[in-house]
């Protein structure tokens, strides 16, 4: 797919993030393709899958793009989201139309800078590169090492970034209005509204993960409302 096809199917609308760690009830590719189906029938423009094996099962589910990554941990490093060439090749193989990956000033285990790597996973897999930052100067870092999008995913999870409850709006309209490289929305997005206010700002399309694939986070979610307005009415009524 290449790049203007791929802005024109998800311009100004919903990338559904369909990811479960072992941990987590969800976990397995299987449940994964069958989420990513659910949410392309809700009207999703794309997904987002982490592991191979995910994303090949999603691929045989669903028509939409799909932006992979492949979460992997190093010792000795922070970085997690495809931190080397070797998790970009498997996905591009498995079937992606986009690789994320971590564009934090963070070591990579491969010590290749922000700039090689694009450029070699480029080379290697003529898929386009989508770069998670946590920050402004990132963004730029990353429209100059040439990746073709640009996306929000980090901020609040570096020592880099400001610790926010819900999205880095500030972030997001910083880079839209400053940069050429188009942005996109993700992290800590709740609800429709501000989805359509990421847009409003100048996001080219959002990305949902946790409110809509994560029913144990939805569930906490609620029970902590509940509790935080129950709270609040013993408060006022006792």
């Amino acid at each position: 797919m290449d790049f203007i096809e791929f802005l024109r199917i998800i311009e100004k609308g919903l990338i559904v993030s369909c990811q479960a760690l072992k941990e987590e009830p969800l976990y397995g590719s299987e449940i994964m393709a069958a989420m990513a189906l659910a949410a392309e029938q809700g009207g999703a423009v794309a997904i987002r899958a982490n592991s191979a094996s995910d994303i090949c099962a999603i691929r045989k589910k669903v028509k939409l793009p799909i932006i992979g990554l492949h979460k992997v941990n190093y010792p000795g490093f922070d970085v997690y989201i495809t931190p080397t060439i070797k998790e970009a090749l498997d996905i591009s193989n498995a079937g992606a139309d986009m690789i994320a990956v971590d564009a934090t000033d963070r070591p990579h285990p491969d010590g290749l800078c922000l700039e090689e790597r694009i450029n070699q996973i480029k080379l290697k897999t003529s898929k386009l590169v989508l770069a998670d930052i946590s920050n402004y100067q990132e963004a730029v870092l990353a429209e100059h090492a040439g990746a073709d999008m640009i996306s929000t995913t980090m901020s609040g999870y570096t020592d880099e970034s400001p610790n926010l409850v819900g999205p880095d709006f500030e972030l997001l309209q910083k880079i839209a209005s400053t940069l050429k490289t188009p942005v996109i929305c993700e992290g800590r997005i709740w609800n429709p509204d501000q989805a359509k206010y990421a847009l409003e700002l100048g996001a080219h399309a959002v990305v949902v993960g946790s409110v809509i694939t994560r029913p144990q986070l939805i569930t906490r979610y609620f029970v902590d409302k509940l509790d935080e307005a129950f709270k609040t009415h013993i408060v006022t009524t006792g």
